[in-house]
């Protein structure tokens, strides 16, 4: 099957994957358990060469073939020895998609268990008319003009948590809506900016599959969290597939343009391969035994809950990721990346704090420089790893989230907690040099109830996603205020609102970095779905026609006042010299204060300057304010009085309060 037309040599073994050299394509492929590694190019009617790559240096297989460029489609075939116990799964038959592919060509699909046996490690037919194929990439030529990070300091940064397609399917009259185009229009940009967001995390954009049981039911994989091409753009989400790497090129350089930055969330702790009945696409048949972490008596440890685990405790493994994190960081110009399930990233297979694949961030001059933010857990053993990543990781901070709900939906009165929280946690994170921006705050994000449903619902409604709604989290710490879902009662409206308001004003009142989720500023709802992954349709776009003007304000406001708030934007640990806690008389906060879940209110003064009153209850609340003449600021309604004569404010609900004290 070889064909004279293409000459192949020795080549090099690094770069890792396809690169287009002069005069050819340098190919290489990591594989510690492999005895051959064949290439295999396709013309354009589909036609396929075999080509052995000639060297084999450690665990890394290379060729350079003369006479073909970017566009080229290609495939692995890759020998050696089937061993279940061994826990190898070669099969030449199979063709294989390279772990460094930059782009792919053709979707897998196995909507049933006869699609899916072409895709099994164990037939022994061959699958190559079905499979997807890798595409050499060159140099797009993309003009990146000026194009500047805007490197927005820690302390400063207010991420803005999106869909790429979510964000803008539903925004009025927008030009290829639901796209990366749609991401470089004037209009949402400007948005952005008006509501005083510095940050924008994007759910993902590596190439994605739709897992086994939503293409069983017809659904689709919306959230994007089955990556399949680690260095490859989700074509879906462009308005021309084969124009996405520049698309979404062009959406980083006009959000850079208005100051803006762009993170991405990435999935390094599973592949789109899942479980020991999934599809063998590329790592489980280059190899099994090296890429996936494994049981002591077989199968796959799964760590993740998506049915494997990435062994990026391997040297080989580590590079890869570290080498995909660096192409999207130099290529698309990515400011920072947050790590789903980031415990998996220390494994080994216990968790480290020191664990390899850190070590090699640290130490990686082009991924030191950018901002890095963990989830800080997986369903592994002693997976919850809070507190525990290293500088300069910044963490998903779950305990903010849950004791923020706690304290305002559910009213528990935990003034400690809450102080805690709004003070940085510093419990969680101040040691071993860490400053407050390790803590990410934030109320909900895409994995959850949004802002509107959480205050709207005491259950969750997953039924759309077809599994009896089983699936999704149960203790969401939400509360309907008296009728499940929506509602014309407008006293039942009216105490949403003002919880929907306590929460956001905790958020970015916060010590460290505040995370919004896209749509939570004008009360988005998604029907109390709160694991719309599978959704992709208005359950989970973001439903900008019914917008809370109001709250949309609001929110703003308080971004504003975020910004206006020294102590807020130095990245310091509060200390009494800054910081003093009061109790509603105006009185230093004592042991018993701080342990009276009746009284459920106090005041924080900042920097003398500026007046936090906290009313954690649903009823009015009276302040003696410390000495001072003070301005009312930010208020979460008009339902107040401040009588300035007597220095005393009554709060008429529930929320934060802020004055600041006049000149």
């Amino acid at each position: 099957m070889v064909a004279e037309k293409y000459v192949i040599e020795s080549g090099f073994p690094y770069p890792m994957g396809a690169t287009p050299m002069d005069g050819g394509v340098n190919f290489a492929l990591f594989s510690g358990n492999a005895e051959k590694v064949e290439l295999c190019l396709f013309d354009g009617e589909g036609g396929e060469t075999r080509l052995e790559l000639p060297s084999h240096e450690g665990t890394v297989f290379y060729g350079f073939v003369r006479g073909i460029g970017a566009g080229q489609r290609y495939g692995y075939r890759v020998y050696g020895r089937a061993d279940a116990e061994a826990e190898s799964c070669f099969n030449p038959q199979k063709l294989l998609l390279d772990p460094y592919a930059r782009q792919t060509d053709g979707k897998p699909g196995f909507r049933n268990a006869e699609e899916m046996a072409w895709f099994r490690p164990e037939d022994g037919r061959d699958n190559a008319a079905f499979a997807p194929k890798s595409v050499v990439r060159g140099d797009d030529g993309f003009d990146w003009g000026g194009d500047r990070r805007p490197r927005i300091p820690l302390a400063q940064t207010v991420i803005y948590e999106a869909h790429v397609k979510g964000l803008t399917k539903q925004f009025p009259d927008l030009a290829h809506a639901g796209t990366y185009r749609a991401l470089s229009d004037a209009r949402v940009i400007a948005y952005l900016k008006d509501l005083g967001v510095t940050t924008v995390e994007l759910l993902p954009v590596q190439q994605h599959l739709d897992e086994y049981h939503l293409q069983q039911a017809g659904l689709s994989n919306y959230w994007g969290y089955n990556t399949c091409a680690h260095f490859a753009v989700e074509p879906s989400y462009a308005a021309e597939a084969e124009q996405a790497a520049a698309e979404l090129k062009q959406a980083v350089k006009s959000l850079h343009t208005a100051g803006l930055e762009v993170i991405l969330d990435v999935v390094y702790n599973h592949t789109a391969e899942q479980d020991e009945a999934g599809a063998m696409l590329c790592q489980r048949g280059i190899d099994n035994a090296r890429w996936y972490w494994h049981k002591p008596h077989g199968g796959y440890e799964n760590w993740s809950g998506c049915g494997n685990t990435l062994r990026i405790a391997d040297r080989d493994v580590a590079r890869w990721a570290s080498d995909s994190l660096r192409y999207w960081a130099e290529h698309f110009h990515i400011d920072g990346f947050r790590f789903d399930l980031g415990t998996v990233l220390g494994r080994g297979p216990d968790f480290r704090t020191d664990g390899h694949f850190f070590q090699t961030l640290y130490q990686d001059p082009v991924l030191a420089d950018v901002k890095l933010i963990a989830e800080a857990w997986d369903i592994g053993g002693d997976g919850y790893r809070l507190g525990q990543f290293p500088p300069p990781f910044a963490e998903w901070n779950g305990r903010f989230r849950d004791d923020m709900r706690a304290f305002w939906v559910w009213e528990n009165g935990n003034l400690g907690a809450f102080a805690e929280r709004l003070a940085g946690s510093s419990d969680l994170f101040r040691h071993g040099g860490r400053k407050p921006s390790a803590s990410l705050n934030f109320i909900t994000a895409h994995d959850g109830f949004t802002l509107r449903d959480l205050v709207s619902y005491n259950e969750k409604h997953n039924d759309a996603n077809g599994e009896g709604n089983r699936d999704g989290h149960n203790g969401n710490i939400s509360y309907n205020h008296g009728i499940e879902g929506t509602t014309d009662d407008a006293d039942i409206r009216q105490s949403r609102e003002y919880t929907a308001k306590a929460l956001l004003s905790s958020l970015f009142l916060s010590n460290g970095i505040p995370m919004l989720l896209g749509g939570d500023e004008f009360g988005n709802s998604q029907q109390g779905n709160n694991n719309a992954y599978c959704q992709d349709n208005p359950i989970a776009w973001l439903d900008w026609q019914d917008a809370d003007k109001m709250l949309q304000d609001y929110t703003k406001s308080l971004i504003a006042l975020r910004r206006e708030i020294g102590i807020l934007n130095e990245n310091i640990w509060w200390t009494e010299g800054r910081v003093c806690w009061l109790n509603a008389d105006g009185v230093p906060m004592n042991h018993e204060n701080w342990h009276d879940r009746t009284a459920k209110s106090m005041q924080v003064l900042l920097d003398g300057q500026w007046l936090l009153l906290v009313n954690g209850a649903r009823n009015r609340q009276f302040f003696n304010l410390p000495q001072g003449r003070w301005q009312v600021s930010c208020v979460p309604s008009e339902k107040f009085n401040y009588n300035v004569s007597e220095n005393r404010f009554a709060a008429g609900h529930m929320g934060i309060w802020v004055l600041k004290q006049e000149a």
